[in-house]
């Protein structure tokens, strides 16, 4: 088959919401701006009653739009939620059981890559992606330095796919797009301003359409 030529997608990371009617809106609401590859949906501190509530209202809104569903950590609650995927931010040794367990009838991937060493060893799992940084780790306007060169450094000799987590300015996607890497997570970057998720999802996707250098798959 011919490849093709395809730029940097965006992640969603589901942002702390007070109940799961407001977090369906959100979700919704930022899915409607455009292309979005993935929604990553986290527990946070919700107890496991909630959390699976959380999830049944919110993975079919994300699915009807077009993107993966994935649930960070509770793989019980990724079926019954019947979620695409699950997103694992342990240690290697939960991601290893977790693709043994469930791949490849869910999407399995994860990170706490924080070092070179970490990385190679996650590779060797073989998940469907590695994310470099952490699904809260969005405390700066821009990406993380290291995670920036993590993925840079896997991106040029690796196929899996990676995720690099962004910052707080919608604008950080273009230095993730620069490494090379496949994905971009954003979080408060597209949630932070109420009513504005559409729009700023939106803005990223053409941005990327402008500026974002090209990579065959």
């Amino acid at each position: 088959m011919p490849k093709k030529e395809e730029r940097l997608r965006l992640v969603l990371v589901m942002p702390e919401a007070d109940d799961a009617d407001a977090a369906v809106q959100m979700i919704g609401e930022a899915l409607k701006g455009g292309d979005v590859a993935s929604v990553i949906v986290p527990q946070y501190g919700m107890d496991d009653t909630r959390f699976q509530k959380l999830a049944e209202k919110v993975v079919p809104v994300i699915q009807q739009a077009g993107a993966a569903a994935l649930v960070a950590g509770d793989s019980r609650v990724a079926g019954r939620a019947k979620a695409d995927g699950l997103h694992i931010s342990g240690n290697v040794e939960e991601l290893g059981e977790a693709i043994e367990k469930h791949t490849p009838k869910l999407i399995v991937g994860g990170g706490n890559a924080q070092d070179r060493h970490r990385t190679l060893e996650i590779g060797e799992l073989q998940p469907d992606y590695i994310f470099f940084g952490k699904i809260d780790g969005d405390i700066k306007p821009e990406a993380h330095p290291k995670n920036l060169a993590l993925a840079e450094w896997w991106a040029s000799m690796v196929e899996i796919p990676c995720i690099v987590m962004g910052g707080t300015d919608p604008e950080s996607v273009l230095a993730i797009a620069e490494s090379g890497a496949e994905f971009g997570a954003l979080r408060l970057a597209v949630f932070a301003e109420p009513g504005r998720a559409a729009g700023i999802v939106q803005e990223i996707n053409a941005l990327l359409d402008q500026k974002a250098p090209r990579f065959e798959s």
